[in-house]
């Protein structure tokens, strides 16, 4: 069995999540440049705004084509601002799951934004998509990840032992590999009628098929 995500657009109270448009490259390029996000992630370090250009063009797109994933760009629904990411990865159409990752900018941290656009991602892929299950998989050191994780709702499952390569920067600006422990967390339908209650009770979200 196999599937794609439709191109679609989400909104919550303050956010919108919605494809990723080349009018994104400075500010995504901008934001992947961020410490926490050299960190944490596998994102090349420096990023340029090529790397941008080619995740928006040629990588998104043909992920979503091929039934993997879905990239969302998250903005601010008042001022438009690029405020992160949204990223469903190594989608199972036959188990109907899906791995969510996401990324904020520097700017707009502390403000719950990655687990309103998290939150409002998984109602879509339950109710909209029909998925079964979320998985989610958070450094062992990555405090801020996990907070989103238990914000929303998510079970942590158990620990992947040596799974995850983080990454620190030294005084001279070099990166190295840090070998440490994936947290898995997984997210059900019935999931959401505990801690995900709250925002849809605020009135939920609202999607947009077929954006563009």
């Amino acid at each position: 069995m196999s599937g794609t995500f439709p191109n679609i657009s989400i909104s919550t109270e303050r956010l919108v999540l919605r494809p990723l448009d080349e009018d994104d490259v400075p500010a995504l390029a901008e934001m992947m440049n961020d410490e926490q996000v050299g960190a944490w992630t596998d994102v090349p370090q420096p990023y340029t705004a090529d790397q941008a250009r080619d995740w928006i063009t040629r990588y998104a797109p043909a992920e979503r084509e091929a039934g993997r994933g879905l990239d969302l760009a998250v903005t601010e629904f008042l001022t438009q601002r690029l405020v992160g990411i949204v990223q469903l990865a190594r989608t199972n159409w036959h188990i109907r799951s899906t791995e969510l990752s996401y990324i904020i900018a520097p700017w707009a941290r502390g403000e719950g934004y990655a687990s309103e656009a998290a939150l409002a991602t998984a109602q879509w892929l339950f109710n909209d998509q029909k998925l079964e299950r979320i998985e989610l998989r958070t450094a062992a050191d990555n405090t801020a990840s996990q907070q989103v994780a238990q914000k929303i709702g998510c079970i942590s499952e158990g620990v992947l032992r040596n799974a995850c390569i983080a990454h620190v920067r030294a005084d001279d600006g070099t990166w190295s590999d840090v070998r440490t422990d994936f947290i898995v967390w997984s997210l059900l339908p019935e999931d959401l009628d505990g801690a995900g209650g709250q925002l849809a009770d605020s009135g939920g979200f609202t999607t947009y098929p077929d954006w563009n």
